[in-house]
C-alpha cells in the first residue's frame, strides 16, 4: 500500500530512492547502529559534545546538589537505559493531568503541577514536612506515559516544519479515513515530541526533563516548582539556580547526536523470509500509512543531520486513536489525540503503546482505535500466520 500523501520512500535490500524534492540522487542510505552510538559522520568537535553529554546525561545528583526537593528521577539515564544510556524505560512512568475549561479548551494545569505529577521528595524535605505531589483536584483527566528511547532524536528535530506540514492532512480531503496534524507546543511552534507532540526542540526536552523529572534549578527557571505545598527553610539547601546552562546543553547535544538503532536482521533464513513477509503485511493492512517508514531531515549546520533518510516509522503527526485511548489533553492536541509513536527501536520495549499497559505487540494492534481502526481489523482479517509475520517483522525494529 502506497504511503498516504507523501513523497514516496522506499527503503529494501539496501537501496534507497528518494525524490529530488527531499534529497537528491547521491544520498546516502539511512543513518543506523547499536543504541548508545553517536551518529556518523560527526566532527571531532561534535563527538567531544557528545561524550560530554552522556557524562551529563548519566549524573547522579544528590540532594545537597539540588536534587528536588521533589522530583521523579535522580538521573536522566534513570529512566533512559534499556538496553544502554539514552534507551527506553524500565518500567518507569510520568503522570500527567489536564482540565477540559467551561468553554472546551484545554487547561494544562500548570500552576498546579499538572504537567508532571513528581512522586519521590528527598530524605530532608520529607523530614520538614514536605509531601510528595498528589493528581491536582481541577483535574478531569490523568494520562500515563512510559520513557521513550533517545535514539535518533536530533534526526527528529532535522526534520523541518514544512515536511511535517505537507504529510498532514486535517480535513481528510483525501478521505482515506485517516486525518493527521502537526502537533503545536505551548507558543504555537511545531511539536514533534512527547505523545502529545507538543515540544519543538530538544534544547526545551533538556531544561524540561533537569526541571521537572530531577528538581533543578536552571538559569531560565531558577525557581523551584514544588506544588505539595510552601517549601521549609532547609529543605532545598543548594543555591539557585541549581544546574549551569552549559550542562543542559550538553545533554541536549548527546541527545541530538545519538544514532538511530538499526533493525535485527535474522540470521535464520526462514524467519527471515518470515520478517520480510510481515513488512509487507504491514504495508498491505495501512500501517505504514500512519507509522511512515522514512523521513528525510531539512537542512542542517551539523553535517551528519544535513538532509539525512531517517528510519522511524511514524509520521510524528496527531491521529485521533478513539474513545478507549482517550486522557489527558495537550496545547493542540484533545484527548483522544497522539502523535504517532515511533516504531524504531521497538525490539527493546518492556511495555507497548503511549502508557506501555499492552505486553505484547498483539495486546498493542488491538488497542488501536479511531482512525487507526481500519488497519487493526484489516490486521485482524489476515491468516494467522501472516499476522504472526507482521507481529515477527515488528520485533525486528
Amino acid at each position: 500500500m502506497p504511503v498516504r500523501r507523501m513523497h514516496p520512500i522506499l527503503i529494501a535490500a539496501g537501496l534507497v530512492l528518494v525524490l529530488a524534492t527531499c534529497a537528491d540522487e547521491s544520498s546516502p542510505a539511512p543513518a543506523a547502529g547499536l543504541p548508545g552510538d553517536p551518529l556518523p559522520g560527526l566532527t571531532r568537535a561534535e563527538l567531544a559534545r557528545f561524550e560530554a553529554g552522556k557524562v551529563a546525561f548519566s549524573r547522579v545528583f544528590l540532594p545537597e546538589e539540588g536534587l528536588g526537593p521533589v522530583y521523579n528521577e535522580n538521573s536522566c539515564n534513570a529512566c533512559h537505559s534499556v538496553p544502554d544510556i539514552g534507551g527506553t524505560g524500565g518500567g518507569e512512568y510520568d503522570l500527567h493531568a489536564t482540565a477540559l475549561t467551561a468553554e472546551g479548551e484545554c487547561d494544562l494545569l500548570e500552576a498546579h503541577g499538572g504537567g508532571n505529577v513528581r512522586t519521590q521528595v528527598v530524605p530532608v524535605a520529607a523530614a520538614l514536612g514536605v509531601l510528595p505531589e498528589r493528581t491536582p483536584r481541577q483535574a478531569t483527566a490523568r494520562g500515563f506515559f512510559t520513557a521513550p528511547p533517545m535514539w535518533g532524536r536530533g534526526m527528529v528535530e532535522a526534520i523541518s516544519d514544512e515536511t511535517l506540514l505537507a504529510l498532514a492532512d486535517p480535513d481528510d480531503q483525501d478521505r482515506d479515513g485517516i486525518s493527521g496534524r502537526v502537533g503545536r507546543d505551548a507558543s504555537g511552534r511545531v511539536g514533534r515530541f512527547r505523545r502529545k507532540a507538543d515540544v519543538a526542540d530538544l534544547a526545551n526536552i533538556a531544561e524540561g526533563a533537569v526541571l521537572v523529572e530531577i528538581g533543578l534549578t536552571t538559569p531560565k527557571h531558577p525557581t523551584e516548582l514544588v506544588f505539595s505545598g510552601p517549601i521549609p527553610e532547609g529543605a532545598d539547601p543548594a543555591p539557585d539556580p541549581e544546574l549551569d546552562q552549559a550542562t543542559i546543553d550538553a545533554i541536549a547535544d548527546y541527545i541530538r547526536f545519538l544514532v538511530p538503532v538499526a533493525p535485527e536482521v535474522p540470521s535464520d533464513p526462514a524467519i527471515r523470509a518470515q520478517v520480510v513477509a510481515g513488512r509487507q503485511a504491514f504495508f498491505e493492512v495501512g500501517c505504514a500509512d500512519c507509522h511512515v517508514e522514512a523521513l528525510v531531515t531539512g537542512p542542517n549546520p551539523v553535517a551528519a543531520l544535513d538532509r539525512k533518510v531517517t528510519v522511524l516509522w511514524s509520521n510524528l503527526l496527531l491521529h485521533d486513536m478513539g474513545p478507549k485511548l482517550a486522557d489527558v489533553c495537550g496545547p493542540a492536541a484533545a484527548a483522544s489525540e497522539l502523535r504517532t509513536e515511533p516504531l524504531a527501536g521497538m525490539r527493546y520495549r518492556r511495555g507497548y503503546m503511549h502508557h506501555g499497559r499492552a505486553p505484547t505487540p498483539w495486546e498493542a494492534i488491538a488497542m488501536h482505535g479511531g482512525e487507526s481502526a481500519a488497519s487493526r481489523d484489516a490486521f485482524n482479517a489476515l491468516p494467522e500466520l501472516t499476522r504472526y509475520a507482521l507481529v515477527a517483522f515488528l520485533l525486528t525494529l
